[in-house]
């Protein structure tokens, strides 16, 4: 399962329409986990970005439905590739061991 972490800035349109922001969250919820995307975390914040979406599933999948997202014109987004930490454990293991740091 791969996951991935999508900051969203509001666009002007997003922001001219703030008032549906909360409907627009939970239409696309409910579109990805039809296709078999689970949204682990759909928050709003305050500071440089206006949300966050944590999403887990079909790196495709994810990749598409976060294209179609920003198509729609109300969000930018910025996505990063998120690791847990037995994933991040098989990544960086084998470098661990060889150094003697091997936890």
């Amino acid at each position: 399962m791969t996951r991935y972490i999508s900051l969203l800035r509001f666009t002007d349109k997003g922001a001219a329409a703030l008032q549906k922001t909360t409907a627009r969250a939970a239409e696309f919820r409910k579109a990805v986990q039809k296709d078999g995307i689970t949204v682990e975390s759909q928050l709003w914040i305050a500071g440089s970005y206006d949300g966050v979406i944590i999403l887990s599933g079909d790196e495709k999948k994810i990749h598409h439905w976060l294209a179609k997202l920003v198509a729609q014109g109300n969000v930018r987004t910025e996505t990063l590739r998120a690791f847990d930490s037995s994933e991040i454990k098989e990544i960086v293991g084998g470098r661990q061991a060889a150094l003697g740091t091997g936890e």
